[in-house]
């Protein structure tokens, strides 16, 4: 078991035990904040359960079918979470507005308190483990899973000032009003979470500040480079794949020009780690005398002060 899987474990397990006390406690309450903090540590154990799966399966190596791999199970599975949150947030809203109108009355007991205090601990030290691995091993998943318990700080907190507000004035509609605001910021953050996810399937390019960097690694190649054109870039999970066409010059022979598209590759992975590279090479389209001094590239860069 790689660090990843055990580190959604670890996530699995802890927003299980949360989800589980909350409900109790909030069932015999009738608090609406601490049942919506529940509803909410249930979907971390669902989207924790979710990427699990998910990460064992994108982990899989390329197989005939699947020649780029497996990543974007990844993100079908965040799109997937990200509904379900949409659905519940909604529920959660839904919910709290009926029980306003119709002045549900909530008794508060002293564990109501207790378990929300408690999840605002849990929760920080889960988003600090899940945050530490996902960028460690470049995980989306892990990413997303750590910033949805790093939102569960704000909920718990909000809903344990919901209690003691509510409890020492005795007017529920704090209760309620925080499970609205509890059930909004989920939504908005599981809307976030499915346009990222979304781009990714529909092949969307990697950030501009790293083609900008690929861009100088290539631009600072020597001869025989001669320049490079038509560059893509897509992800696949966590996963960047890049292709484009190198330009060498015609006096370069097939060995010098490989070399030289090896070089690139190896500059390039030096700076990014899991990036895929494909590149075409085509012999240089300017007319020159094919010397280092004569170069109608060089002398390009030189004008521009490349070089």
């Amino acid at each position: 078991m790689d660090i990843k899987q055990k580190a959604s474990l670890f996530a699995i397990s802890s927003a299980a035990t949360l989800s589980a006390s909350k409900f109790l406690v909030g069932y015999k309450s009738g608090s609406m904040a601490v049942i919506t903090s529940g509803l909410d540590s249930m979907l971390d154990v669902f989207m924790s359960v979710m990427n699990l799966i998910a990460i064992r399966k994108a982990a899989e190596p390329a197989d005939k079918n699947h020649l780029y791999g497996h990543g974007k199970i990844e993100d079908l599975a965040a799109i997937v979470q990200a509904l379900v949150i949409i659905f519940a947030g909604a529920v959660v809203v839904y919910k709290a507005c009926a029980n306003f109108i119709n002045n549900v009355f909530i008794n508060y007991t002293f564990f109501d308190a207790v378990v929300m205090f408690l999840s605002i601990i849990f929760s920080f030290f889960i988003s600090k483990r899940l945050r530490r691995v996902g960028e460690v091993t470049g995980s989306n998943s892990l990413k997303v899973d750590a910033l949805h318990y790093a939102t569960d700080l704000y909920s718990n907190s909000a809903a344990f000032a919901a209690i003691l507000v509510s409890y020492y004035t005795g007017v529920y509609f704090f209760d309620n009003l925080f499970a609205v605001a509890i059930g909004g910021y989920i939504i908005f953050q599981a809307l976030k979470i499915l346009k990222s996810a979304l781009y990714i399937l529909i092949d969307t390019s990697i950030p501009e500040e790293v083609c900008k960097k690929i861009d100088t690694i290539i631009e600072n190649m020597p001869m025989p480079y001669a320049g490079y054109h038509d560059m893509r870039s897509r992800y696949t999970g966590n996963k960047k794949y890049i292709d484009f066409h190198l330009l060498v010059c015609r006096t370069a022979n097939i060995e010098e020009a490989h070399n030289m598209a090896d070089k690139i590759e190896t500059e390039i992975h030096r700076e990014f780690k899991d990036i895929d590279i494909m590149i075409h090479i085509e012999p240089c389209p300017h007319d020159c005398d094919m010397t280092e001094k004569t170069c109608k590239v060089i002398k390009l860069k030189r004008e521009k002060g490349g070089y």
